[in-house]
């Protein structure tokens, strides 16, 4: 006989955790389940339809949430004016000695700004940076010569990234356990949206899988399937 926790017994206690919910509904029973001492994170986990195989059905990208992540975001500049990116907020500015540290192997950040006329160098640890979706990019708005404006719009906007495992599936930060529902529900919607619009032109059949809800030390409560079924 399998012997489960005490902690998901009562989550089972709470809902049927093989039947799917609305968004709401599922959210509502996520705030009944036994909470921790800390607030948890919550994730929503998204198994894809595509070939994980294929190189052209890799699906990552970066959104934001509309109520923030409650998460905060280590911001580093890539710049020859450091002195401006740190009075607007980022924790650490500069170029060459930043740049060595990143070649040292420090990726203890969670997004990269460059300025343009920065980016030549920038691009020498591409290979560091790249993998881990910390390279700047013109089109994420972490390319720019407004820096305070970026570094605002990251620390502000919930900027999360994502990025498909080997097993087709995605986890990404969604909030906190003390945002309300409704802060959950129209960040969930946003990234449910980014998602879909990420789907390969390759990709044939139906691309998103299923998808569940869960905070740090919950399990996962099944989301219906009419919330993504147009994708």
């Amino acid at each position: 006989m399998i012997k489960t926790s005490k902690r998901y017994q009562s989550a089972h206690e709470v809902s049927d955790l093989e039947q799917a919910y609305g968004l709401e509904e599922a959210l509502g029973l996520l705030s009944q389940m036994a909470a921790a001492k800390f607030d948890e994170s919550v994730e929503l986990s998204v198994r894809l339809g595509v070939d994980s195989r294929q190189s052209n059905q890799m699906v990552r990208g970066i959104v934001n949430l509309p109520c923030g992540s409650g998460k905060k975001v280590n911001v580093v500049v890539f710049t020859d004016k450091p002195e401006e990116a740190i009075a607007a907020g980022a924790d650490e500015a500069g170029m060459d000695e930043l740049l060595k540290k990143v070649k040292d192997g420090w990726v203890d950040f969670d997004v990269a700004v460059a300025t343009p006329a920065a980016m030549k160098e920038v691009r020498a640890v591409a290979r560091i940076l790249g993998p881990r979706g910390l390279m700047p990019n013109p089109k994420t708005g972490t390319v720019t010569d407004d820096v305070e404006t970026a570094i605002k719009d990251i620390k502000l906007g919930g900027r999360v990234s994502y990025k498909m495992d080997r097993t087709a599936n995605i986890g990404i930060l969604v909030g906190k356990r003390s945002f309300t529902t409704e802060q959950l529900a129209e960040n969930i919607k946003t990234v449910i949206d980014n998602i879909g619009q990420a789907r390969p032109d390759t990709m044939k059949g139906r691309y998103i899988r299923t998808m569940t809800v869960s905070s740090t030390m919950s399990p996962g409560i099944k989301l219906d399937s009419a919330l993504f079924a147009k994708y």
